[in-house]
C-alpha cells in the first residue's frame, strides 16, 4: 500500500469511529510513525510504498485514537505558541485558547516576577520565560506528577535553571510579591463531567474538577492573590464558557479594579484580567 492508500484507509476508519478531523489525525499519526518533522512532508511521498513494519505501528496508534486516546498523548508532544512541549496523562493537555491567555499577559506591559498557578505541564510558565527572558518565572502545582512533566519541559527548553517549579496548594508555598499571577485552574462543574468528551476523560480529574459550580479554586485564588501581588499587580484567569459574570462579581467583592473580560477566538468570554491595589 502507498502512503496515500494508507492515509485514506486510516481516515475512513477514524471517521467511522466518530473521531473529529479524521484526515488530520491520520496524517499526524503517520508522520509520527515515519519520523517526519511535520505531516506536510507526507504530501511529497504519496506514491511511496509502506511495508508491514511501518503499517503495524500505525494500526496500533489508529486503534488507540479511535478508542478516544488523545492525539497529543499518542504523539507525546503538543505545539504551544510555536514551542514544542511534552504532554501525557500527568497533566492537562494544553488547549489552543490558552495561548491567548499568555498573549494577554505579554500585552499587559513589563513585569519582573510572574507566578503561574496550577502550572500543569508548565506551558504557560515556560512560554512566558521564553518570551520574556528578563523576567523571573515561577510555576506551582499541587500535583507532583504534573511538576515532574513541567520539569522535563523546562529541561527540553534549557530553562531548568531559570524557572522555579514549586509543589503548592495554590499560593500556600509560593514566594511573593509578584507582578503577575496567571492561572488556568480547574473550572468544570461536577454536573458537567458526564458530558465530557472521551478525549478530555484522559486528562487528570485533578486538572478538571472545579467543584459544584466550577469556581471553588478560582474563588479561593481571587481571595488570596492580593496578598501575593505587588501594588497594581495583575491577575489573569482562564475560565469556563459561562462563568465571566460570576468571576467579575468575585473580583469586585475582593476590591480588584480594571476588571476586563476578554473573548477567545470563538467569541466566548474565556479570560478575565484585573488589577489589585
Amino acid at each position: 500500500m502507498t502512503v496515500l492508500e494508507v492515509l485514506t484507509a486510516a481516515t475512513d476508519y477514524l471517521g467511522k469511529q466518530g473521531v473529529e478531523s479524521p484526515r488530520l489525525n491520520a496524517e499526524h499519526l503517520l508522520a509520527h510513525v515515519l519520523g517526519k518533522k511535520n505531516r506536510i512532508e507526507l504530501y511529497l511521498e504519496f506514491e511511496r510504498p509502506l511495508g508491514e513494519t511501518e503499517r503495524a505501528p500505525l494500526r496500533d496508534l489508529v486503534r488507540q485514537r479511535a478508542d478516544g486516546r488523545p492525539l497529543q498523548h499518542l504523539l507525546g508532544t503538543v505545539e504551544f505558541l510555536g514551542f514544542t512541549f511534552a504532554t501525557d496523562a500527568r497533566a492537562l493537555i494544553p488547549r489552543p485558547e490558552t495561548e491567548q491567555l499568555v498573549e494577554l499577559v505579554l500585552a499587559s506591559g513589563d513585569f519582573e516576577r510572574v507566578l503561574d498557578v496550577g502550572t500543569g505541564s508548565g506551558v504557560i510558565a515556560l512560554s512566558l520565560a521564553l518570551k520574556r527572558p528578563q523576567s523571573a518565572v515561577t510555576g506551582c502545582d499541587i500535583s507532583p506528577e504534573a511538576l515532574a512533566l513541567a520539569s522535563e519541559n523546562a529541561t527540553r527548553h534549557e530553562l531548568a535553571g531559570r524557572v522555579q517549579l514549586i509543589e503548592s496548594d495554590l499560593l500556600a508555598n509560593t514566594p511573593g510579591p509578584v507582578d503577575v499571577i496567571v492561572a488556568n485552574l480547574p473550572y468544570i462543574p461536577e454536573a458537567e463531567f458526564k458530558d465530557l468528551s472521551r478525549e478530555v476523560g484522559h486528562d487528570p480529574v485533578l486538572a478538571l474538577a472545579g467543584g459544584a459550580d466550577g469556581l471553588d479554586l478560582i474563588r479561593h485564588l481571587v481571595a488570596v492573590a492580593p496578598a501575593a501581588l505587588s501594588p497594581g499587580g495583575l491577575l489573569a484567569l482562564e475560565i469556563g464558557h459561562d462563568q465571566a459574570a460570576r468571576v467579575c462579581e468575585l473580583l469586585q467583592a475582593n476590591n480588584y479594579r480594571d476588571i476586563s473580560p476578554r473573548r477567545d477566538y470563538q467569541n466566548i468570554e474565556r479570560f478575565i484580567i484585573a488589577r489589585h491595589g
